[in-house]
């Protein structure tokens, strides 16, 4: 494992932020969800493709808090930008499960 210093984690910004809107990403190459995740007033709702749909239905996932990186540049995903990488880690079986707060937080905070 390579190991990075301090200051290389405190550029990156993974945020707290709740999904409003999930719908199957139809374009897509691979079965992915467009979601939408509203980190609160100072940054907004950003749309994110994720590629979860072995383990998450999309009404499953309206309501749920993630954690996501905000601060990567925009990136074209077929037909959307993806505007923040919501995390996850994989399973035994290589499907990924989402990283979430287990107690509620407010939107928009930073991990620490």
């Amino acid at each position: 494992m390579r190991q990075i210093e301090w200051n290389d984690f405190l550029k990156v910004e993974i945020r707290t932020g709740r999904i409003i809107q999930a719908e199957v990403f139809e374009q897509a190459r691979k079965p992915a969800y467009i979601l939408h995740v509203d980190f609160g007033a100072e940054l907004g709702i950003k749309k994110s493709s994720a590629q979860i749909t072995q383990l998450y239905q999309p009404e499953q996932l309206v309501g749920k808090l993630v954690a996501a990186v905000v601060n990567f540049p925009k990136k074209q995903i077929g037909p959307i930008q993806s505007e923040c990488l919501v995390t996850g880690f994989h399973n035994a079986d290589g499907h990924v499960v989402l990283c979430v707060p287990d107690a509620d937080v407010p939107l928009g905070t930073k991990l620490l």
